[in-house]
């Protein structure tokens, strides 16, 4: 199996990284950080790929992708991983920057992850999976963190048009909506997190979502219901319930980039 997943240095990509390679695959890790890339491979064994890039720069990932079906053929698997996370507040202008760093990362950097290998998967055979991570974030829009709502409502739009446009192919295209996973990303916000889970029981919990080819999945499940459940709120309601809700720190982009 060969498995290509960005946002590998940290937190679930970490964790999707050590599961696949206890499968005995060969994995593309992607990540801002080198060292902590190079360490993560020697971990794993070496023989891995790692490509320290920024997932919104779409010229280096084509030639990530290019790299990585050269060693290893087309990938069976591509994990749209990489996110970032901070508290934003459009009356701040400076936190406008920070806003289009989020949405150019968790949004744009999807997309350009899955673009360089479209292609090849169409004409590769088997049973080729593209994989986004979202949020239940992206369910409501959760005040304070405008742009990380704004970019996790939008990758699952987007995922979902991918999904339809992807069916004719033989691509299945999986849309994961996490809830709280422990990583570096929820480990600063100043609020209660119910049903968390580990990084690795997350990992193994994707992983057998995207073995299934399930089309959307929350996890874990019980993150499920609350998503409806707020989904269903009517506005008045849904506005006096979180008026005061505790709030991501502005400014503090997480993980760091």
């Amino acid at each position: 199996m060969q498995v290509f997943i960005t946002g590998a240095s940290s937190g679930i990509g970490e964790a999707l990284a050590v599961h696949y390679a206890a499968q005995g695959a060969c994995l593309g890790l992607v990540g801002r950080r080198r060292e902590a890339l190079a360490e993560l491979n020697e971990r794993l064994g070496g023989g891995h790929a790692i490509y320290a890039l920024d997932v919104a720069d779409a010229d280096a990932l084509a030639k990530a992708a290019t790299h990585f079906v050269a060693r290893f053929g087309v990938p069976d698997v591509v994990i749209a991983n990489a996110g970032i996370s901070a508290g934003t507040l459009t009356e701040y202008p400076e936190d406008l920057a920070v806003l289009r760093r989020i949405l150019e990362t968790n949004v744009f950097g999807m997309a350009a992850t899955f673009s360089p290998f479209i292609s090849a998967m169409k004409t590769a055979g088997g049973r080729p999976r593209l994989v986004g991570i979202a949020s239940v974030a992206g369910i409501r829009g959760l005040p304070g963190a405008e742009a990380y709502s704004a970019s996790k409502a939008a990758a699952i739009a987007y995922l979902e048009s991918m999904r339809v446009e992807m069916k004719p192919y033989g691509i299945q295209v999986v849309t994961i909506v996490p809830g709280y996973i422990a990583t570096p990303m929820t480990a600063v916000n100043p609020y209660s997190m119910p049903f968390m889970l580990s990084a690795d029981e997350a990992a193994r919990r994707f992983a057998q979502a995207i073995e299934r080819g399930r089309s959307y999945v929350v996890i874990p499940w019980p993150m499920a219901w609350v998503a409806k459940l707020l989904r269903l709120l009517p506005n008045c309601l849904y506005d006096r319930l979180f008026l005061n809700a505790a709030r991501k720190p502005r400014g503090l982009i997480t993980p760091p980039c």
